[in-house]
């Protein structure tokens, strides 16, 4: 079968980015719900085209590859974690502060049971797929590097490594990103409590209070 060209996708003008864009989420939309219910390796290229409704031929014109695809996904996630952080700055307070008190809605957004689905999907594509783990760790390390602005906000007076800031911001990963699993595991966990415990986490975590020797040692 040989696609006609799509009068969209020509025009260098805003009306017809906008809706250049529109084509390539409605592809990623039909794209989630596929790898969602069959997988990386069974959501094909066919498939998300019939679920977007679309031929493969114009799947094709948007993105190389399901690759290309989950490059996008991951994409979509940075930008909304970047916006997120610009928030945090522009809030008018304490860009720490605000962040802790986002805790009850990073709860929320993390336990929603498709977005836990997909998430899980990416990164078992990722343990097996060399392409898929460069994009993951690639994203992987601007979130860390997000994360380290606000470890950044709070510089202990005495002092504090390189070694403990870098594990305090690998632990806040640890936290959010496992948020995923729980939402699987545990879907019917209380979100109103583990919100409330997660602020208490990230104060210390995000605080000038260092740990004891003890702890440390």
């Amino acid at each position: 079968m040989i696609d006609a060209p799509e009068p969209d996708a020509a025009p260098e003008t805003v009306q017809g980015r906008s809706k250049v864009e529109a084509r390539r989420q409605q592809i990623l939309d039909a794209a989630c719900d596929c790898v969602r219910r069959s997988g990386f390796h069974g959501a094909s290229m066919a498939e998300i085209a019939q679920a977007a409704g679309l031929s493969v031929g114009q799947i094709y014109r948007y993105f190389e590859n399901k690759e290309a695809i989950v490059a996008a996904i991951v994409g979509q996630d940075l930008a909304e974690m970047r916006a997120k952080f610009a928030e945090f700055e522009t809030a008018g307070g304490s860009m720490v502060a605000t962040a802790i008190e986002s805790c009850g809605d990073a709860v929320e957004r993390n336990y929603d049971p498709a977005r836990a689905a997909l998430v899980l999907e990416v990164l078992a594509e990722a343990a097996r797929n060399p392409k898929v783990a460069r994009i993951v760790r690639e994203a992987d390390a601007v979130e860390r590097t997000l994360g380290r602005r606000l470890l950044d906000q709070v510089r202990p007076a005495q002092g504090r490594s390189e070694a403990e800031t870098a594990a305090r911001g690998e632990v806040l990963s640890m936290l959010f990103d496992g948020m995923a699993m729980r939402a699987v595991n545990n879907p019917d966990g209380d979100r109103s409590e583990i919100g409330r415990v997660l602020k208490a986490v990230m104060a210390f975590l995000l605080s000038d209070q260092p740990l004891s020797p003890a702890a440390s040692a």
